[in-house]
């Protein structure tokens, strides 16, 4: 007994407390200890466009299966960009696709002679297209994209102008998402991705440490891409963090702006962020020994942004089971146990309100929260099994 109270309570006090901090490090403290030690500092940069012959050639690679209502747009988009022709080419790979895809590209092919298309007759995954696309690719820099996500003017250009610092080795675009609807989850969606982005660019300004590119569309130095794992489903981080092994920079570049519908389907999205989670532990595990290493920033961002995110299900488990055995030994932390109760039926509150065509943002950000957490939870164990293939289904387009 120690002033009144078991040996026990103590125990939950601190693991409660314990896990309280965490959660709110990684969420709110790490964003802003970074916010402000990267305030009035930006990324160096003096390469200018005024001379055609020092911009690097550019592979862009496509990885698409059934992609036929955002194919054509896709690639009119890049050939409309302002980077020149004869330094672009475009590598599009059909992973299995039953839908018009291939008739679309095929005839896309005799418009544009530096669109190339592969048709693979088995499915294999982004992944694995992907690697083969570069290894048929010639450009100095591979820009991995996706078939849904529109390019600016400007946008190949603003990817490629930072690679004049032979330190950087990976750079990401700023996406902004486009066909929002009060009646699902695409406003707490891109305000997740708008916050992401923007911590990704802090990293960036302080120690070229971004933690992951947006899946999209970035560019890689050719010399510095890494072939995905045939099993592993999150290709774009484990680019990134090869190329941060290496030792070289990966920066986020707000210029290099891409446009993406965004998903407004919860269920769709869950299903979407389980895969991704699944596929976040297979690289904590790839990645462990990052988590403790002498690049500057590297271990703090990995640390602070991604691992005790990705594990964060589990600190809110042992908060509210811990909640659990206060409650009974502490007024105060009966009334706790009770909001935190309260806190935890506000999703369910927030379908049954939906159901009737009612949708309430604030409650809608509750529900995203910890169907996201969720999803992290049902991810981790997903990927401690045997995981044989990197296929996936991708999200459907333009959802009302």
């Amino acid at each position: 007994m120690l002033a009144g109270y078991p040996t026990v309570f103590w125990i939950a006090l601190c693991l409660f407390w314990l896990s309280v901090v965490v959660i709110l490090y990684s969420y709110l403290v790490f964003p802003v200890i970074i916010h402000v030690l990267s305030s009035g500092r930006r990324i160096k940069n003096d390469f200018y466009k005024s001379d055609d012959n020092n911009l690097p050639s550019v592979s862009l690679l496509i990885a698409a299966f059934n992609e036929e209502e955002v194919i054509e747009q896709k690639i009119k988009t890049i050939f409309s960009t302002g980077y020149p022709v004869e330094k672009l080419e475009v590598l599009i790979g059909s992973d299995n696709s039953t839908d018009r895809t291939n008739e679309i590209v095929s005839k896309l092919t005799s418009y544009f002679p530096n669109l190339r298309f592969f048709l693979f007759e088995k499915r294999r995954g982004k992944g694995n297209v992907v690697n083969d696309l570069f290894e048929l690719s010639t450009g100095e820099i591979a820009v991995l994209t996706d078939a849904n996500v529109m390019l600016e003017k400007e946008t190949i250009y603003e990817l490629v102008k930072y690679f004049k610092d032979s330190e950087i080795g990976l750079v990401d675009t700023r996406m902004v998402n486009t066909n929002m609807h009060s009646s699902g989850i695409s406003h707490q969606e891109k305000t997740y991705i708008s916050r992401e982005v923007y911590i990704k660019q802090h990293e960036s300004i302080l120690w070229g440490t971004m933690m992951g590119p947006f899946g999209g569309c970035f560019a890689v130095r050719r010399e510095l891409y890494s072939p995905v794992p045939k099993n592993f489903l999150v290709d774009d981080f484990y680019i990134n963090m090869k190329v941060l092994e290496k030792g070289f920079k990966c920066i986020n570049n707000l210029g290099a702006v891409v446009y993406e519908d965004i998903s407004n389907n919860l269920n769709d999205e869950f299903r979407r962020k389980v895969r991704i989670s699944t596929g976040n532990f297979q690289n904590l595990r790839k990645f462990s020994h990052l988590l403790w290493h002498k690049t500057k920033g590297l271990s703090f961002c990995f640390i602070s942004h991604k691992t005790l995110r990705w594990i964060g299900p589990f600190f809110l488990v042992l908060a509210y089971l811990s909640n659990i055995l206060l409650a009974f030994e502490s007024k105060i932390y009966f009334y706790v146990f009770l909001l935190h109760s309260l806190l935890l039926l506000l999703p369910l509150l927030d379908i049954l309100l939906k159901k009737i065509q009612i949708h309430f943002k604030l409650l809608r950000f509750v529900t995203h929260f910890y169907s996201m957490n969720l999803a992290l939870l049902i991810g981790f164990f997903k990927s401690l099994k045997n995981i044989e293939s990197n296929v996936w289904k991708p999200t459907q387009r333009n959802q009302a």
